[in-house]
């Protein structure tokens, strides 16, 4: 059986591998970063509160959001 772009269990899949891959670029382009301008993970740490879930309303929890982030962060400072 074929799955089309259409079917909604190939989008799914697909936009996990889209946001795997993301992650993969963007972690290791702040880790080439903050390893030769630490203060960016400054700046981003401080950048947490302005952060907010933009799900649909009532699955919405920004702490949530900021809390991946943290730790995002934190493990780039972990990294150094």
């Amino acid at each position: 059986m074929t799955q089309h772009a259409s079917d909604p269990a190939r989008q799914i899949v697909d936009a996990r591998r889209r946001e795997m891959a993301i992650e993969h670029l963007l972690f290791g382009t702040l880790r080439f970063l903050g390893e030769r301008h630490p203060e960016l993970l400054d700046s981003l740490d401080a950048s947490l509160d302005h952060l907010w879930d933009k799900g649909p309303e009532g699955e919405r929890d920004d702490e949530a959001v900021r809390e991946v982030a943290r730790r995002f962060v934190g493990s780039l400072r972990v990294e150094r």
